[in-house]
């Protein structure tokens, strides 16, 4: 019962936080002829956040700033790609990106009546720290990130801050990665490596793998961490979102 009032109270303070001048929240969303999804993690642009296709768990991921879902306990559904929802939320151009974290926790408290917690868990994770020698990627001035490429083997990315590379790496691990490096603003990151399920091939170049490539290419280190992490846990959330 108290961890019950403590989440309402949160949900309360979330609806008290600055919200959206204009927000859209729909079930489902586009698929393309083949079947497949299109789906949008988070898309900032002028103001304006789109998540397409996406998970309530997600949503949640991407309002809470979090780098991984393993972060989100909570109901089987969160995760289930069948509860899909399309949201565009829009506010001024100049909105910092904390800001609009903290107007999309407020839509998803009143639009699912989304309450949550906090609580310490005991979940394997790694940490990037700065290697011995220091960071080797160039710094880059102000402006949007620019993805050259992403994939198994490859990432690009000009203006790129520490913790977007921590979520991508967290995508190509399939686990928690973290920020520890104290850097802050962009960088110019261009990482190459073999990926560990890669099909040998006489005429690649040999990369190291993602490890080694990280220490070798951008002077820093993915290193196990056994600390606690804190884990966002969901009391109540409704399947069905408020009509806009």
């Amino acid at each position: 019962m108290t961890r019950w009032i403590c989440s309402l109270f949160l949900a309360a303070a979330v609806w008290a936080q600055p919200a959206f001048d204009v927000a859209s929240v729909k079930e489902g969303g586009p698929v393309r002829p083949d079947g497949l999804l299109n789906i949008t993690l988070g898309k900032v642009s002028h103001g304006t956040v789109t998540l397409t296709n996406t998970t309530l768990s997600e949503c949640i991921q991407y309002a809470y700033g979090l780098t991984n879902e393993v972060q989100i306990a909570g109901p089987d559904w969160i995760r289930s790609r069948q509860y899909r929802f399309q949201i565009v939320a829009k506010a001024p151009p100049d909105t910092p990106p904390g800001e609009l974290r903290l107007m999309m926790q407020a839509l998803l408290a009143e639009r699912f009546r989304l309450a949550v917690h906090r609580e310490p868990r005991r979940i394997p994770h790694l940490d990037l720290t700065v290697a011995k020698g220091g960071p080797r990627m160039p710094v880059t001035a102000d402006g949007p990130m620019e993805g050259r490429y992403y994939g198994p083997g490859r990432l690009s990315y000009g203006h790129m801050t520490m913790d977007w590379l921590v979520l991508m790496l967290s995508r190509q691990l399939k686990q928690p990665v973290f920020n520890r490096t104290g850097l802050n603003g962009a960088f110019d990151v261009e990482l190459d490596w073999t990926p560990d399920n890669a099909e040998p091939d006489p005429n690649a170049t040999p990369y190291p793998d993602l490890f080694s490539a990280i220490q070798k290419q951008l002077g820093l280190k993915l290193e196990e961490s056994k600390s606690e992490l804190e884990v966002l846990v969901v009391d109540h959330a409704e399947k069905t979102p408020l009509p806009n």
